[in-house]
């Protein structure tokens, strides 16, 4: 068995990984590179995969960074499966048509400020329409957690919960060597402990081989209180200077989990009274499917359905589909909280939220999730004083918060006690760190080092690993 490690090698974008067995070749995840808009484009466009050799995809999670490459890969030619959850699919269904709706509306936005002369570049095209999504989303195979099929011969897939988000999963791989049977591990994304909506990850046992994220490597997160307490003191400081609080949020689970907090402070009586607005019809359709699928639920928030208390609605809350109510959002002065996508700041409404409030002091953006390098997100992170939004290059004078507590990634902790549980419950015998940046990496490698680990590598883009 060897193992090529293609996109999320010492980076967090563009989950691929090759896996060749003596029976057939597997991908898992195809993900899109997130970072500088001409490197992405061009990464993208040219998939460094043998696309027509490949006999099975394995999806982790909807997440756009590993799923957001499947309508290329079926358009370059794939015409296999695609495995993943039944609440992954569903989710894809909205994800990648809404990429492919984006990428299109982006490209003719673009466009115009070129012809008119508002932009120095070649004309950009879309990497693929909602016909090519359609495509990929018609070799979808959905299977449930904890039964194990036989995906190629010779190699079985069994699903376990990574509790990252709805539908998310650790993938074991079990494959035929002679009369011997080899497990690998795959964690996707892994998820954090005792968060709210979700179930806690399950930790696979029997691993030889574990491909482990490293996101948070080299960090800890903040106590899940301490993260709403900062997110009420961060609005009503805003709200005080009359300002908007904009949140750039992932359509998938960071909205839904920004939006189940906001709705508790509401009901603590800790927030002002300031209105939310979902500014995404993709997070709307997101939420729907979260309704669709309550057996991925933790205890909490599957009482409140038993209840009929929806999770993810609150007095004060609006949900934006219409794209004049957008612009009409953008324009509006009055304090307001808006939560829209894309997560990083690199396409969709947020932009549109941001180029209006960016250069005023009294409005705030907060910052949710992990920012690629080379993205709009990274940028307002580290707090530059000029950022560049559709072209055009504006003082950033709004303050800018970073809550990393809402992640849905494992942090150093997280990922070291998932490691050492594999270890004791399998034979594990080599650790790969993927999805994550190499300082962060080197410190989880050290640290899983130290805890007894006989091996931990950090693999390269394109480098293999013979088992």
């Amino acid at each position: 068995m060897e193992i090529e490690f293609v996109g999320a090698a010492q980076t967090v974008t563009g989950s691929m990984h090759l896996v060749r067995t003596p029976h057939a070749l597997l991908l898992l995840d195809c993900g899109l590179f997130q970072g500088r808009r001409q490197e992405s484009a061009e990464r993208n466009r040219h998939l460094p995969l043998p696309v027509k050799d490949i006999d099975a995809v394995i999806l982790s999670h909807a997440h756009i960074d590993h799923s957001g490459a499947l309508p290329l890969l079926v358009k370059q030619g794939y015409d296999g499966p695609i495995y993943s959850t039944h609440a992954t699919r569903d989710l894809c269904a909205a994800m990648l048509m809404d990429a492919a709706s984006i990428q299109e509306s982006d490209a003719r936005y673009l466009n115009k400020q070129i012809e008119r002369g508002h932009l120095d570049s070649d004309r950009v095209e879309a990497l693929y329409t909602e016909a090519d999504a359609v495509a990929a989303l018609e070799r979808f195979v959905t299977l449930p957690y904890h039964r194990t099929f036989e995906v190629a011969p010779g190699v079985r897939v069994t699903f376990f919960d990574a509790g990252h988000v709805l539908g998310s999963a650790i993938t074991a791989l079990d494959i035929d060597e002679g009369a011997k049977a080899r497990r690998l591990v795959f964690t996707g994304d892994l998820g954090r402990n005792h968060m709210p909506i979700l179930r806690d990850p399950e930790v696979v046992p029997g691993a030889e081989i574990l491909i482990s994220e490293s996101t948070y490597g080299d960090r800890l997160h903040d106590p899940i209180s301490k993260m709403d307490d900062d997110l009420a003191e961060t609005i009503k400081r805003t709200f005080a200077r009359g300002g908007k609080v904009i949140i750039p949020a992932f359509a998938l689970e960071r909205a839904q989990e920004v939006v189940f907090a906001l709705k508790a402070l509401r009901r603590s009586g800790s927030l002002p009274p300031i209105p939310v607005f979902i500014d995404s019809p993709l997070t709307a359709k997101v939420t729907e499917v979260f309704k669709m699928h309550p057996e991925c639920f933790d205890e909490e928030a599957r009482a409140m359905v038993r209840a009929q208390d929806p999770p993810f609605e609150f007095d004060g809350l609006r949900y934006i589909a219409d794209v004049e109510a957008s612009r009409a959002l953008a324009q509006r002065p009055d304090p307001a909280v808006i939560i829209s996508a894309s997560g990083m700041c690199e396409a969709g409404r947020v932009l549109h939220h941001l180029r209006t409030t960016i250069s005023d002091e009294k409005n705030t953006v907060v910052i949710v999730g992990f920012q690629a390098q080379h993205t709009l997100g990274r940028r307002l992170v580290e707090r530059r004083p000029k950022v560049r939004i559709f072209g055009v290059e504006r003082d950033r004078r709004a303050e800018v918060v970073v809550l990393n507590g809402f992640s849905a990634h494992a942090d150093r902790d997280d990922l070291r006690r998932y490691a050492t549980a594999c270890r004791e419950q399998g034979s594990l015998k080599a650790v790969a760190l993927v999805h994550g940046e190499l300082k962060a990496q080197s410190s989880l490698r050290d640290v899983l080092l130290e805890d007894g680990a006989p091996r931990v590598i950090i693999p390269s883009p394109g480098d293999r690993l013979t088992v």
